[in-house]
């Protein structure tokens, strides 16, 4: 499948879904501890590195980017789904939210301290994370922090519907913290931690702590 219709794809079903996406994971991270102590990690992470702007990748309706911003964090979202969007501006008036790929992000060189892919690299296959993580580390000022949260497993499934029974056509992704690894790190960067976590019995997942390496003095 071309770029191009796998981004097409994942964009029509979370338009689609958007509303009942939003509305079951509102309140989400109030029962998520281990999520909530990895984003204070990576805002302390942000912050010890003297702070500066954060991007929230494929932010979905922006409750994690809001969680973020009370953290003390300059976080703002992007998303594929316009509808996403309009929902995270709406559920936060406060923050910024734009339309983006992370395919394709256009933020300038070394712009952000910290960028947060939080369970939205799942759709990405897997001939196009070497290119993901590529702009990543182009965004990236050099230290800055990334944390990714993805499904972990050795299988592809295509989903057909979701979100209260609404009809999708995206295929999710499930990996390994070494095959992440091995990807971040010829992309350019030093992964410092993972964790695994048993959020749901049949669905594992990890979030895995990474930073952009430091440009080489000469």
């Amino acid at each position: 499948m071309n770029t191009d219709q796998w981004l097409a794809d994942t964009r029509t079903s979370y338009d689609t879904v958007a509303v009942s996406y939003a509305d079951q994971l509102r309140e989400a991270l109030a029962g998520e501890p281990y999520l909530r102590a990895a984003l204070a990690l990576f805002a302390d992470l942000v912050h010890a590195t003297g702070g500066g702007p954060v991007a929230d990748v494929g932010c979905g309706p922006g409750h994690v980017t809001a969680h973020l911003h009370e953290l003390g964090v300059d976080a703002f979202g992007i998303d594929l789904s316009p509808a996403m969007i309009d929902i995270a501006r709406r559920d936060h008036p406060g923050l910024r939210f734009e339309v983006g790929s992370m395919t394709d992000l256009h933020l300038a060189d070394a712009s952000l301290a910290g960028l947060l892919a939080f369970w939205s690299l799942i759709h990405v296959p897997d001939d196009a994370v070497p290119t993901v993580f590529s702009h990543f580390h182009r965004v990236l000022r050099p230290g800055g922090a990334l944390l990714l949260g993805f499904h972990v497993g050795d299988e592809s499934r295509l989903k057909t519907q979701g979100y209260g029974g609404h009809p999708m056509n995206v295929y999710v992704h499930r990996r390994r913290p070494d095959q992440v690894t091995a990807w971040l790190h010829d992309a350019g960067f030093t992964v410092e931690a993972h964790m695994l976590l048993d959020l749901d019995e049949s669905v594992p997942g990890a979030v895995l702590f990474a930073h952009r390496q430091p440009t080489p003095t000469t």
